[in-house]
């Protein structure tokens, strides 16, 4: 069970890291500016890396377990065969990208969440994952402190601007509760050492973004009742839309190779 704990706790980190790059990608050729442009696109393959460290590490874990796949199993047969429900990513990753603003401000609140996670991480009694979090929290880091700043130009510029980020914060707010809420496999890795609590992040991240915020002049905001359920495959109809793009080849050209 703690095996199974592990592996549905590594295709959550994977999924959800996969889910934004892709997301992120749709930018790509479409920045405001061209300094921009790379920017996010490059956030985007930032995080395509980190999402292959956790599959790669998921399949490792599938093919050596008792019930290993008669085929070896492989990071693109993670990524590219599961269906939705099999996916374990946050929901607010997969929302759609709405405007410029909305996209900078997932991506903050979203990083701000990764980095504190990807800290305690580092500490994992499981190496993999440790060394996974090692690496990755010097690539959330700038991913923090890049969208932090187009945060706070944005909140504190014209009104149009302010306008939009307040409007973004509106939309994606009742989807970061969920980051705090464990699932069941996240509490089973969190009790053996090998995972992090969520819900003990909350509070730091909060004043983190708080202090953010409160330089861009926006408000947070207060009684959004929070959604959940894509840490256990239950998913917005957006997954969907998502997934039908990605997956396109491999489904129709199965065993493709790259």
């Amino acid at each position: 069970m703690a095996q199974t704990d592990l592996l549905h706790y590594t295709l959550h980190l994977a999924d959800t890291t996969l889910l934004l790059a892709q997301r992120n990608a749709a930018w790509c050729a479409h920045g405001p500016i061209l300094e921009q442009d790379i920017a996010i696109t490059n956030i985007s393959l930032d995080l395509i890396g980190q999402a292959r460290n956790f599959y790669q590490y998921a399949a490792t874990l599938i093919n050596n377990s008792f019930e290993a796949p008669p085929e070896l199993m492989d990071e693109d047969r993670l990524a590219f065969e599961r269906t939705e429900r099999e996916f374990k990513n946050l929901l607010l990753v997969e929302l759609p990208n709405g405007d410029w603003a909305q996209t900078i401000a997932r991506q903050f609140l979203f990083s701000q969440y990764q980095y504190l996670l990807f800290e305690k991480l580092q500490t994992s009694k499981d190496e993999q994952l440790a060394a996974i979090a090692a690496k990755s929290i010097k690539e959330t880091k700038y991913h923090l402190r890049w969208s932090s700043e187009w945060v706070v130009r944005l909140g504190d510029g014209t009104d149009v601007s302010k306008e939009k980020m307040l409007h973004a914060l509106a939309e994606l707010w009742p989807y970061t509760g969920e980051m705090f809420l464990n699932a069941n496999y996240e509490s089973a890795v969190a009790t053996i050492g090998k995972g992090v609590d969520c819900g003990l992040l909350q509070e730091e991240w909060l004043q983190k973004v708080s202090q953010i915020l409160d330089e861009a002049t926006l408000a947070l905001p207060q009684n959004i009742f929070m959604q959940s359920g894509g840490k256990q495959g239950i998913h917005t109809e957006h997954l969907g839309y998502v997934l039908a793009d990605m997956q396109y080849l491999q489904r129709t050209y199965p065993n493709s190779q790259w």
